[in-house]
């Protein structure tokens, strides 16, 4: 056992190998031991299971919550929980070359995926296990793409950008009806850019995609450029609102944004997509709305209502919200989800996803 400035976020690292059991690897990691893995690659995703199955079983022995217990007590017993695991689990590291090369045996090339998730290489790397799969994971994800029906083409997500699984709410923005005379659009935290070239695609000959993470940006424009709309769609980092002046004055006829659902903080960069802290998005959305609108344009928001159903926002707060910023709701487009998660009984928050309906608000400025 030692303490390195190679590894500023573990105070102690051992050296761990095929002959380390899972129940010794567990006792470590839950005390703040971080294991640095010299062994075979398959050998230290088994164990990485091992450990998470470990990490179940004490799950399972905690108290549940039971019927008319606090929905949002729940989920952030759910958080703390999921939290936990991925401290405990993130404590299996690896070491990767200046190359990016894996020198384990058994390892797979991850060289490409490392350099699109982290950049070109210069130096060695040390990453947790469960960071590694993920970037292997998010590089498939790129290279096989997802399917979106609403454009007949694949969106191929980038590392640390939200990816469009989740087609309902894709499929609310293909079909509502656009205002009259719609010729530009703004689609505000674009991630992927989905959303701004199913807008394109409709007809709308201006698109302004904003986006303030750079691999958002870097995604959007590379899928836009593969479906051919990188003339109409202009993705711009400046911040939620475009600042250039499109159309000579900053507004548009339509202004399209589906924040991140649920108001609670990220713990790590990819959570960014899922979490927006105090609601600030969907408030600098709402609050800003009115003034970046063509006279008879409108604002579309995409949100799903599973934080009311979690008890992390009501539905009164999310209707004064808007009426504070002087806008009325003209119409409103349901659908209730496809994933899987929906579905799943053993979810611990099954009984919320179960009731979640995602909606389309169609806004418009009050008088």
């Amino acid at each position: 056992m030692f303490t390195t400035p190679q590894y500023p976020q573990h105070t102690r690292v051992v050296v761990a190998d095929d002959r380390m059991k899972a129940d010794t690897a567990y006792r470590l990691a839950c005390e703040g031991t971080a294991l640095l893995w010299k062994g075979d690659f398959h050998n230290a995703r088994q164990l990485l299971q091992a450990m998470a199955r470990r990490i179940d079983r004490v799950d399972r022995k905690r108290p549940r919550p039971g019927p008319g217990s606090d929905p949002a007590a729940s989920f952030h017993l759910h958080r703390r929980a999921q939290g936990h695991r991925a401290r405990v689990l993130g404590k299996l590291l690896v070491q990767l070359e200046g190359d990016y090369t894996l020198a384990l045996r058994r390892a797979p090339d991850v060289r490409r995926a490392c350099a699109e998730a982290y950049g070109p290489p210069n130096e060695s790397l040390t990453v947790s296990l469960t960071e590694l799969l993920g970037v292997i994971g998010a590089h498939q994800w790129r290279e096989k793409g997802v399917d979106v029906p609403a454009l007949g083409a694949r969106i191929h997500p980038h590392y640390g950008v939200f990816s469009p699984v989740r087609g309902e709410y894709v499929d609310l923005v293909a079909r509502a009806p656009l205002p009259p005379a719609c010729r530009t659009a703004f689609d505000l935290g674009t991630g992927t850019g989905v959303l701004a070239a199913v807008l394109a695609e409709r007809g709308v000959e201006r698109v302004v995609a904003t986006d303030i993470n750079p691999r958002a940006l870097a995604c959007a424009r590379e899928n836009l450029h593969r479906l051919g709309l990188g003339e109409r769609v202009r993705v711009d980092g400046t911040g939620l609102f475009p600042e250039g002046r499109e159309g000579g004055e900053g507004r548009a006829d339509l202004v399209v944004c589906n924040p991140p659902w649920l108001p609670a903080r990220p713990t790590s960069a990819l959570e960014q997509g899922v979490y927006d802290p105090a609601g600030a998005m969907l408030r600098g959305f709402l609050n800003g709305l009115a003034d970046h609108l063509r006279p008879g344009g409108e604002g579309w928001l995409v949100l799903s209502d599973l934080a009311e159903h979690l008890g992390l926002r009501t539905r009164h707060e999310l209707l004064a919200t808007i009426e504070a910023a002087r806008l009325r709701v003209v119409d409103r487009l349901d659908t209730t989800p496809r994933h899987p998660r929906a579905r799943n009984t053993a979810d611990p928050l099954h009984a919320a996803r179960a009731a979640e309906i995602t909606s389309l608000w169609r806004l418009i400025p009050r008088p």
